[in-house]
């Protein structure tokens, strides 16, 4: 039975490995087999890394070296991997902040400002929604779109109805302009409270 030769990047490790072994033989066990352990994976994640071998045992520096440092007190700074942490914000969802009274006040002149101060109310809601940091540009545009739209429409619906008899007119008007910012102010509020406000 034959086996396949070591390729020449493994036979370096494996030779720095054997020389560090040898460094350490006056350490005490644990403190060996931790300076191995940590060799090994520091050159394990090099290689995944698809560092050159020869390069990492070069940083690694010469395995006596390693072993006086183990003997001073600790592990080498350049081998200590950083403990696993928290995910950075770039990989998670991003965090919004929760809403506070700017936000709560724009969904309160949204729902209830359309009936008492209609276009004004909701046309202030939403320039205060607009500069919070609590809703998506997406949530905001569609905010806008409902709240200036109804409007438009009821606009629009009145002037026809308007023909028949100006009283029902007026309430179409006024109806069609609270209806798009009450949607609205209940779209940006479930959105806040998804974010924990």
């Amino acid at each position: 039975m034959t086996t396949a030769p070591l390729a020449h990047a493994d036979t370096l490790v494996l030779d720095y490995l054997a020389a560090l072994w040898a460094a350490g033989d006056d350490l005490s066990p644990e403190a060996r087999d931790e300076l191995m352990s940590t060799v090994t994976g520091y050159i394990a994640l090099r290689r995944d890394l698809a560092d050159d071998p020869a390069r990492v045992i070069v940083r690694l520096g010469p395995p006596e070296q390693l072993a006086d440092a183990v003997r001073r007190g600790g592990m080498p700074t350049h081998l200590r991997l950083p403990a696993p942490g928290p995910m950075p914000q770039s990989l998670t969802a991003p965090a919004r902040p929760a809403g506070g009274g700017a936000e709560h006040t724009a969904i309160a002149l949204l729902l209830a400002g359309a009936f008492v101060l209609p276009v004004v109310g909701p046309g202030a809601g939403m320039l205060i929604a607009t500069g919070s940091p609590s809703w998506s540009p997406a949530q905001k545009a569609a905010g806008w779109v409902l709240t200036t739209g109804s409007v438009a429409g009821a606009l629009l619906t009145a002037l026809v109805v308007a023909g028949f008899s100006s009283q029902l007119g007026l309430l179409v008007l006024y109806l069609g302009a609270c209806a798009g910012s009450v949607i609205a102010g209940l779209t940006l509020l479930a959105g806040l409270k998804r974010y924990g406000a």
